[in-house]
């Protein structure tokens, strides 16, 4: 359809078939032929069977077979056969799942951000999803907040651009009809990381210059690579929820970020502004919602319940829903869904290419690039097949590696690590033993109650059942020539809602350790997780640890490739790893204090008990290769305004293995008209080396590098004196210092 043809649609249409686009339900009311919609989960949003077929979107519904026959369904019954728009949360995969988004970042290459996307969204495409509710651009700074999992870019402004840009991109490509193509919803706009303690869905207060210096940098990102929709978030920001924020949703994102896609809520965001004390009932929510600028509401009782009296009441609502209409059904034209309702379906395409041979190999390739080298004492990994082995850990023969957003998939379908074990090495070199499970028996259960699942039945004898464990883990280790560990916090412990006030390894895998510790045998730890641990009072009883997060369906097959040698990891971290829970929220481009942290003294900004810097750091990752930095070189001190600085420098692999080393440059503005940070990451590459092999690498500078929110809120370059950092990661980095002059 034309404009003009759309809008002659928008026409034909009655008030409540305008209100129903706007409204987004759950799409399994329509696959129950026996469902009666008036006891049924719609019931409590008020929805009639009749409003039930004027609805525009549903949620969370997929499979060719299933969106065919519901799409049938709803035209049948919809009076101007407006087709259903199909969405979803494909947050690190569809049927094949691939590392979780924090993993993929550590990766520091877009290429395998784009390639995990391009397969999930054929995966969706095929199975009739049309909007995928990804990517999670907001910044993280909060371990304890367990969304850092779904954050490619961490902590760093830089990141979250790129990966912003790369997601979208190959998500949407040139046209979002085409085969294997999916509408991307940017979310949660504005500043959800940002939240007060790591707490989900706590309150956010930032000033303005920190919101448009770090936070909305990745949404204007991913806006400027023409993201198709928005959803709101849960928080409030300048003391109003940002579904109901007429400044963060007009001013903002329509008018300065020139947004014209679709705005949609979060679950159920509408009606919790009430909750917030910020209206005083559903209909001045509604009123406020739709006025604000929000397109669909998702799972609440506001807008079809309020809307349609609201338009009768006033001609300013009425022509805000005709917008909103309109750029629902512009949405659902460009996907090409009135010249086909099903999409891009098939069921042939659908069976043979979800989970095919070609993109499981694929992913096992992706995965090796998502893992990070903690520690590598003594070099002790990669590991000698021939030695005798003793696998240990409640991960070493567990399927449950795919993380809390596995929507789609099963972890059945999962090998573990000592499935790939016993495929790899001789019978007598692997031992196992379970050594402990994830969590104790009361701390899982108080998850599944608030998750609302069963408990699990805890035992009289739940002690000596954890000694029984620890002790056969203990005689096995005794066999071996080397220990490894498979460890990590619950797949339940990271995601939406899923905050800890203590991010340390579960306490009944600490006491596996410290009995393994007293046998003084190398123990190389596996560390599976959705967040940084704090692990500062493990890393000096284990000689290794390899960070491998929730590595996704061929997380296995990935890790022991990397274990024994036949991939070299090059990870490195998007989020800086705490010494300590009370550190949080900890990141690397702090501000420097006037009594900085440089020396044992007590009038300086430190803590009494803990280092003041991080356990690990960003962009901190350790290799099979030793890579020295030399030579760090500038042409020139000054740079003007239409200039660069080229910088160079030597990067030697030192060892006898080939790898790749990420690069990074940060820069510092020394004197600022604002105080500004120790360090900012602006350019990074990564680099192949062969064995022994050195390299020249290259870097330009340019003012675009220098600019900041000055006091006045003015984006600009400031004249003055600049350092320049390049290393392996925030903290190791050589350094020299330079000029910017606009003459």
């Amino acid at each position: 359809m034309n404009k003009v043809e759309l809008e002659e649609l928008l026409n034909k249409m009655t008030l409540d078939e305008k209100v129903g686009q706007l409204v987004q339900v759950i799409g399994s009311n329509f696959l129950d032929e026996g469902n009666d919609i008036t006891t049924g989960p719609l019931s409590d949003l008020g929805i009639s069977e009749q409003m039930l077929y004027n609805v525009g979107s549903l949620l969370n519904v997929a499979g060719a077979e299933n969106i065919r026959k519901i799409q049938e369904k709803y035209l049948s019954k919809n009076r101007l056969k407006i087709p259903l728009l199909f969405m979803a949360d494909v947050i690190n995969g569809f049927k094949l799942v691939f590392p979780i988004p924090i993993a993929q970042g550590c990766s520091w290459n877009t290429k395998v951000l784009r390639k995990c996307a391009k397969i999930s969204a054929k995966e969706a495409n095929l199975s009739g999803i049309n909007v995928n509710f990804s990517p999670m651009v907001d910044l993280v700074r909060d371990a304890r907040w367990g969304r850092v999992m779904e954050s490619a870019g961490g902590e760093d402004v830089y990141l979250g651009k790129l990966y912003a840009k790369a997601v979208v991109e190959e998500y949407q490509k040139d046209d979002i009809s085409k085969e294997g193509n999916l509408a991307a919803c940017v979310k949660h706009f504005a500043a959800y990381g940002a939240v007060e303690s790591g707490r989900e869905y706590n309150t956010v207060d930032i000033s303005k210059r920190e919101f448009l210096q770090n936070y909305l940098p990745a949404y204007r990102a991913a806006i400027d690579s023409n993201c198709e929709m928005v959803m709101t978030s849960f928080n409030i920001l300048n003391g109003l929820p940002a579904t109901i924020n007429k400044t963060l949703l007009n001013d903002i994102l329509r008018k300065q970020l020139k947004f014209e896609g679709v705005v949609i809520s979060d679950y159920g965001a509408i009606e919790e502004t009430i909750k917030h004390g910020a209206v005083k009932d559903m209909k001045e929510a509604t009123l406020k919602a739709i006025m604000a600028g929000v397109d669909i509401d998702m799972m609440s009782r506001a807008y079809v319940n309020n809307l349609k009296d609201l338009c009768l009441e006033d001609k300013q609502v009425e022509q805000k829903v005709n917008e909103s209409v309109f750029r629902v059904l512009n949405l659902k034209n460009k996907l090409g869904l009135f010249e086909n309702p099903y999409g891009n379906i098939s069921y042939e395409k659908e069976s043979r290419y979800i989970m095919c041979s070609q993109n499981l190999e694929k992913a096992k390739e992706l995965t090796q690039e998502t893992f990070v080298l903690l520690k590598n004492k003594n070099n002790i990994l990669p590991l000698d097949k021939n030695k005798k082995i003793a696998l240990i850990g409640p991960y070493a023969d567990n399927k449950e590696i795919t993380g809390s957003w596995t929507i789609y998939s099963t972890n059945e379908q999962n090998k573990t690590i000592k499935d790939i074990m016993e495929k790899t090495l001789p019978k007598e070199n692997l031992l196992y033993a379970k050594g402990s499970e994830v969590l104790e028996k009361s701390q899982i259960n108080s998850i599944l109650e608030a998750w609302g699942k069963e408990k699990l039945p805890i035992l009289e004898n739940e002690k000596q059942q954890k000694e029984k464990l620890i002790k056969e883990a203990v005689d096995v280790s005794k066999k071996s020539d080397i220990i490894l560990l498979a460890v990590g916090e619950h797949y339940l412990q990271s995601g939406e809602a899923c905050s800890r006030s203590n991010i340390d390894l579960p306490s009944i895998q600490k006491d596996l350790i410290n009995e393994l510790e007293k046998l003084n045998k190398p123990i190389v730890m596996i560390l599976f997780n959705g967040r940084p641990l704090s692990i500062g009072d493990i890393q000096n009883k284990v000689d290794a640890i390899l960070d491998v997060w929730m590595p996704g369906t061929m997380g296995a097959e990935a890790i022991i490739d990397t274990i024994f040698g036949k991939s070299n990891p090059s990870g490195k971290l998007v989020m800086s790893f705490p010494q300590d829970s009370g550190q949080c929220p900890i990141y690397y481009n702090e501000y420097s204090t006037g009594r900085p942290h440089t020396y044992n003294f007590r009038y300086l900004s430190r803590y009494q008990d803990i280092p003041t810097k991080s356990l690990y750091p960003f962009g901190y990752g350790l290799s099979y290769c030793n890579f020295k930095y030399k030579n760090l070189k500038l042409d020139k001190n000054k740079i003007n305004q239409n200039d660069t600085i080229t910088v160079t420098l030597e990067v030697e692999n030192q060892s006898n293995y080939e790898g790749e080393e990420v690069i990074q440059l940060y820069i510092q503005d020394l004197f600022g008209n604002v105080v500004r940070p120790i360090k900012e990451l602006k350019a990074f590459q990564k680099v192949h080396f062969k064995a022994n092999e050195t390299k020249t690498i290259e870097f330009k500078i340019d003012i675009e590098m220098l600019k900041f929110y000055n006091y006045n809120l003015e984006y600009i370059a400031e004249e003055g004196e600049f350092k320049v950092f390049v290393g392996g990661n925030s903290e190791d980095v050589l350094e020299e210092k330079f000029l910017y002059g606009k003459n």
